[in-house]
């Protein structure tokens, strides 16, 4: 029998009980057995049957199950207790505040990495990416763990979403009871999750939120048990709270650095580097882009942020809005998600106006990029067609934003399918209905659809330096 424990995480049908009701139905006794055997019994002892033989079995394990929960211990079937079972649950039992598996597996290492083999359709592929980066975020804040996604061959945590029999003898059930479940720290199979299809997975109250299941199972993965603070992200019981900002609740976070330790970062100071003088006339940018209506221009370690109500155009360090970000080759925004695509060498990263969001960087070759491609001079995101244009060298790809793909026949030359704004593109970005092509410090307003230039500008231009 393989160490690693299956953890099974249920959702039951809610049913509305007859408050006070002096006796259980057979249907409650029998769905009591059921919870009991299934979800809530050690699995070496034997089967729980409602009847005189073993009545005393059954009442034992009844009163562990009202004791975990804080219910009045009795032994009886009452209705709290079946209310109780008829909550959503992970079943592993028998925990005190925050618990690790029997001998405490975990993972020996700081990197762990894990892949997605598949996806499931009520999210994007993107959606389902940073969702589960986000969860793995939560336990890498609190410990020295980093996670880090890969997209071939096997990983440490393979992670799959499929209904029914899907490989490894523990089968889903359909809609409305399991949702996922997971093994703990270990060779082969162990801290392998799997999300039921089944289900309606979603990132909001809604359905069943992924990032809460994700976390929840992702725990055990790394070989947190259960436990009994209703607070925890480890209780058994599924329950909606608002991710907006979501951090590991304490007995979680004292659970998960009592196997891998509390990273505890000291704030070092850095050297300052020279800021770019706006009102040059040779300023060259290094990229631009449009966020939330506001113009963002990127020269070395600084951004300058062009505002239409104010009226300066404040100059600021990227790291200090960005901190995992230093300088930055090419950027992007899609206007419709709210997030922004920031490319440094063979890197990107996706992030907000004020944030990098969870689960990067990420490697530009999953845009298509042949490995020939080390960096991108420059991006940008033409609305009206959804096709985001990469430029490198001499050359450009169009992607496409709604199937993931780079469109066929690419790249193609700059010169020949963008006449005059020359052979290269430095920076690039959308503006009331322009693209904007800068060339050195020299800059063309260009009308995309009809392939022609508007006027010829200076990059310092854009900075009030007239």
């Amino acid at each position: 029998m393989k160490d690693t424990a299956v953890l099974v995480l249920a959702l039951t049908a809610c049913l509305s009980l007859c408050s006070g009701a002096p006796a259980m139905s057979k249907d409650d006794q029998k769905k009591a057995e059921e919870y009991l055997k299934e979800f809530y019994s050690d699995s070496s002892a034997s089967s729980i049957h409602m009847s005189q033989v073993n009545m005393q079995d059954f009442e034992t394990t009844l009163k562990k199950m009202q004791e975990f929960f804080g219910l009045q211990v009795t032994g009886k079937l009452d209705t709290d207790t079946i209310e109780v079972m008829k909550k959503p649950r992970c079943g592993v039992s028998d925990v005190s505040n925050y618990g690790h598996f029997y001998g405490k597996p975990r993972w020996h290492k700081q990197t762990i990495t894990y892949r997605i083999t598949e996806y499931t359709p009520d999210l994007s592929q993107r959606e389902v990416d940073d969702t589960i980066a986000q969860a793995f975020k939560l336990y890498s804040d609190v410990t020295p763990l980093d996670f880090k996604q890969i997209y071939s061959g096997t990983a440490d945590i393979m992670i799959l979403f499929k209904a029914r029999n899907h490989g490894d003898f523990h089968p889903f059930d359909g809609p409305g009871k399991v949702l996922a479940h997971a093994m703990s720290p270990g060779a082969n199979e162990g801290g392998d999750t799997h999300f039921d299809e089944d289900e309606k997975w979603t990132l909001s109250s809604a359905g069943i939120n992924l990032l809460l299941v994700a976390a929840h199972e992702f725990g055990h993965a790394l070989g947190l048990d259960h436990s009994q603070d209703s607070s925890a992200l480890m209780y058994p019981t599924y329950k909606y709270v608002n991710t907006q900002g979501y951090q590991l609740p304490l007995d979680d976070k004292q659970g998960i650095q009592a196997l891998y330790g509390c990273t505890c970062p000291q704030p070092t100071s850095q050297p300052q580097p020279n800021p770019p003088e706006p009102c040059n006339r040779d300023l060259v940018f290094d990229a631009a882009t449009n966020i939330k209506n506001e113009l963002y221009f990127f020269k070395n370690d600084y951004y300058w942020k062009k505002n239409s109500l104010m009226k300066d155009i404040p100059q600021t360090l990227i790291r200090s809005t960005w901190p995992s970000i230093t300088s930055v080759d090419a950027a992007y925004n899609l206007k419709g998600k709210g997030i922004s695509y920031f490319f440094k060498g063979q890197d990107y990263w996706g992030v907000t106006a004020t944030s990098v969001l969870p689960g990067y960087p990420k490697q530009i070759s999953q845009f298509g990029f042949p490995a020939s491609v080390m960096k991108i001079d420059a991006a940008v995101h033409v609305e009206s067609t959804r096709r985001t244009l990469f430029f490198t060298g001499d050359k450009f790809w169009s992607f496409d934003e709604l199937s993931g793909e780079m469109d066929a026949g690419f790249p193609k030359s700059i010169k020949t399918d963008f006449p005059g704004i020359g052979s290269k593109v430095d920076a690039a970005f959308e503006n009331y209905g322009f693209l904007y092509f800068s060339d050195g410090a020299r800059q063309t307003e260009y009308k995309y659809s009809y392939r022609s230039v508007n006027r010829v500008l200076l990059n310092y231009g854009w900075l009030d330096c007239y």
